[in-house]
């Protein structure tokens, strides 16, 4: 199982950004696949996850600006990210969970991409 994210980069306050992940090895459309982001000395947080019914959850800090989707056909997840904040500032990782059900928890997630580094800065 491989998981290839791309989509980091540098961006100004305000911008937008894409990040998609692919999914190899086996085929993503039963399991929920979620998006995290660790910055700099914090944790790791879920910031988004999709199920295979299609249903998207956020946390409360992105909600309204960023936008999960996924092409089950393709194994593609997407992440679309506006309206960026200098708090947004992260490593964002793809993971695919073990359940089909949505979840934000770290431990749910057997399967993660390399992360690839956000800097929304001016």
């Amino acid at each position: 199982v491989q998981l290839q994210a791309s989509g980091g980069g540098l961006v100004q306050p305000g911008g937008s950004l894409r990040h998609a992940c692919a999914v190899s090895g086996f085929a993503v459309d039963y399991y929920a696949i979620g998006w995290f982001r660790q910055a700099p000395g914090k944790k790791r947080e879920g910031v988004s996850c999709t199920t295979r019914a299609g249903t998207t959850r956020y946390s409360d800090s992105v909600k309204g600006r960023f936008t999960i989707s996924r092409d089950n056909a393709k194994n593609l997840v997407y992440l679309q990210m506006n309206s960026l904040k200098p708090e947004d500032t992260a490593v964002y990782y793809c993971a695919v969970s073990r359940w089909s059900r949505q979840s934000s928890y770290v431990y749910d997630y057997p399967y993660w991409g390399q992360g690839t580094l956000v800097t929304v800065s001016s």
